[in-house]
């Protein structure tokens, strides 16, 4: 049995994982979150109150349970709220990750019969730390110029792995779209399908371009990570890169929605404290290749959110 251990998984993504890994029957999973477990389904697994930013909490969690595998995907995403509340931010994308790896540096003798645990460290990251300039799709070996804050805190968060003695694997991502239980958290595609069946005008950037992930196709590369014990950098998005605008549009053709209610605009109309980068998206061959990864088009991921709704 393989020990793994979820960070932030009251989150879309983390949800997704616990959902995923539930189906195995050669995984122990550990479900761990700030404050009460949000998931509908609350057995078949363990469930502790986690926060990442104090590090002796850490440490107890990861004594009991002796992960094999950590996958970390609590994070602050808000990318204006970090440009505003720094602090925060770098205490909960960069210290909690720091504490998250000095935990596994400094192993503990095992239970299990196993010497000392060693674990593998899987930590989610972000098209951000681009600045988006490139024009094509970026690999993993492009150099990272973080824009704004978020991105640097994330951008520093991958230094952390790098410079660790740990086994270690960085899963970069755009856009994570998807449904989470009691619909209690919002994204791109939600919200947009919420405002245009509300009858809503919308302004929509069409300068900005990404390639839309859905969240099952994100939990599925990460889990692919975690069983091939890769390690390294890893591009897991969407297959393919269109701008904001384009992704709304797609959203209203698939509800029949009224697209006249949308306004192309540009960024700097918009008046965010953040700066994003134009143009990411990603080449996803490498995960392809060395994983397995089969992301769903957009199409596709709209037709399984439009199921689960």
């Amino acid at each position: 049995m393989t020990r793994i251990l979820i960070t932030g998984s009251n989150g879309l993504l983390g949800q997704k994982l616990v959902y995923a890994l539930l189906k195995r029957t050669d995984v122990q999973l550990i479900a761990t979150s700030v404050g009460v477990n949000r998931l509908i389904k609350q057995d078949g697994y363990v469930y502790e109150s986690l926060d990442i930013t104090n590090k002796s909490e850490v440490e107890a969690i990861f004594k009991k349970h002796q992960p094999d595998v950590i996958i970390n995907t609590a994070a602050m995403t808000n990318v204006d709220a970090c440009e505003t509340k720094r602090e925060e931010c770098w205490a909960i994308n960069v210290t909690a990750v720091q504490n998250i790896v000095d935990v596994i540096q400094n192993p503990f003798p095992s239970e299990r019969g196993r010497g000392e645990v060693s674990c593998h460290l899987i930590h989610l990251s972000t098209d951000f730390v681009f600045d988006g300039e490139k024009g094509t799709e970026y690999v993993e070996t492009d150099i990272p110029n973080p824009q704004s804050y978020y991105a640097l805190s994330k951008f520093e968060s991958e230094k952390v792995l790098q410079n660790s003695k740990i086994n270690w694997a960085i899963a970069r991502t755009i856009i994570v779209y998807g449904i989470v239980d009691n619909m209690s958290r919002s994204n791109i595609v939600l919200w947009a399908k919420d405002a245009l069946t509300k009858g809503q005008n919308i302004n929509v950037v069409d300068d900005q371009f990404r390639s839309p992930t859905l969240a099952e196709d994100l939990a599925d590369g990460c889990i692919l990570i975690a069983d091939k014990k890769a390690k390294g950098i890893y591009h897991l998005s969407g297959p393919k890169t269109m701008s904001i605008l384009e992704l709304v549009y797609k959203v209203a053709d698939y509800w029949k929605l009224d697209k006249s209610l949308i306004t192309p605009s540009k960024s700097n109309n918009l008046n965010q404290a953040a700066k994003r980068p134009p143009r990411t998206g990603f080449d996803i061959s490498i995960a392809k290749k060395e994983l397995g990864y089969a992301p769903h088009s957009f199409e596709e991921g709209l037709k399984i959110l439009d199921s689960q709704l």
